[in-house]
């Protein structure tokens, strides 16, 4: 199974946010195990840097990241990507560009905290609670 990752979700991990940390990590934990391979798009990466590095500062937040991308394949946010997801239309631009970016790495889900965000998607959306009880 390849889940695309929403930002939201890895952040909800690498924050440790509460209350969505539990249920957060054990998809990731998941995708660890090899049950399933996780996909996020790499401006999520620009993102998770930008946030981080306010409240671990840049080493730590380098060696999280490179953890991070040890076990989520980074899949690329390219001039088509860009253009298909500006073609969408939706009122919130970063979402457009995680739908994308999901479709074109033939993700099965869009995991999210967020399904409202991704009503349009070409990607079954999936919240964490509702992956881990279809992953048993």
């Amino acid at each position: 199974m390849r889940l695309f990752i929403d930002t939201n979700v890895v952040l909800d991990v690498l924050a440790k946010r509460d209350p969505w940390f539990g249920d957060a990590a054990r998809v990731l934990a998941h995708v660890e195990q090899g049950r399933a391979s996780g996909h996020i798009a790499a401006h999520t990466l620009t993102t998770l840097h930008y946030l981080l590095t306010r409240h671990l500062g840049q080493g730590k937040t380098a060696a999280v990241l490179i953890d991070l991308t040890t076990l989520l394949r980074v899949e690329p946010v390219d001039h088509e990507v860009l253009q298909q997801a500006l073609a969408l239309g939706w009122r919130d631009f970063e979402d457009a560009v995680q739908a994308v970016a999901a479709a074109r790495s033939r993700a099965d889900y869009l995991v999210t905290r967020n399904p409202r965000d991704f009503r349009q998607s070409l990607v079954p959306v999936i919240t964490p609670p509702e992956l881990l009880t279809l992953l048993g």
